[in-house]
């Protein structure tokens, strides 16, 4: 079970970090091309994108993490004073929890003898049964940081790679078409992998990418008639 919570997290880390990356820097790059034509500054705007992307990507998850990891930290600590300073009341907590579960008479004495008698059970048991907190939820900040940082610059990179080897008009459409592509194909193994119909996630996660690139086609084309 742990094995597959941990893998789930990874792949939820890397779609969250590529979906992004990709969305924005395709939304970027056709609002650079039709608005410019220029395939040396979309290269640079694509490539200063992702950079920017990818690294504030990485804070966010580190930052995110960090705070879920220390807003654990401070329930524990409060919960650990109060078995000490206040355990008449936590002890009553206890009974309360298992008597709404349906335990009565001895076997609810006994259960809440058994849990009050190890601190450590206690407390782990008020965070997870009062407080709905489970340690074992919460990841690493620098894996966190890391996993999501290196997909945001996957993605990111994905609708850049035609404007390497076409001009500027052929590129957009490849891009279009490959970030589509890619994002239906990741929204389908995210189904796959979790729950849902595959086609539907796929269809979902292309729509996003279908409306940043319509988008940014939009904001260029509008910029650059301005300009003229």
């Amino acid at each position: 079970m742990e094995k597959h919570n941990t893998s789930a997290a990874w792949f939820k880390d890397f779609i969250l970090g590529g979906q992004d990356g990709l969305v924005n820097v395709l939304g970027i790059l056709l609002g650079i091309a039709s608005g410019t034509g220029n395939k040396g500054v979309v290269i640079l705007a694509g490539l200063a994108a992702t950079v920017a992307e990818s690294v504030s990507m990485a804070a966010v998850a580190y930052t995110s993490a960090r705070a879920s990891q220390d807003h654990y930290r401070a329930q524990e600590m409060q919960e650990r004073r109060e078995i000490k300073e206040i355990p008449d009341v936590e002890r009553k907590e206890i009974e309360l929890i298992y008597y709404k579960k349906g335990f009565r008479g001895k076997a609810l004495e006994t259960i809440v003898r058994q849990i009050t008698s190890d601190e450590e059970l206690w407390l782990n048991t008020m965070m997870r049964e009062e407080l709905g907190l489970y340690e074992s939820e919460f990841v690493d900040p620098v894996r966190e940081a890391i996993v999501v940082g290196v997909a945001s610059v996957v993605g990111s990179l994905i609708p850049l790679i035609p404007f390497f080897f076409m001009d500027v008009a052929q590129a957009m459409l490849a891009s279009v078409a490959l970030s589509v592509a890619v994002l239906f194909g990741g929204g389908a193994l995210k189904a796959r992998m979790t729950t849902g119909s595959w086609w539907k996630s796929g269809m979902e996660m292309a729509l996003i990418g279908g409306a940043a690139a319509l988008a940014g086609w939009l904001v260029g084309t509008l910029l650059s008639a301005h300009a003229v």
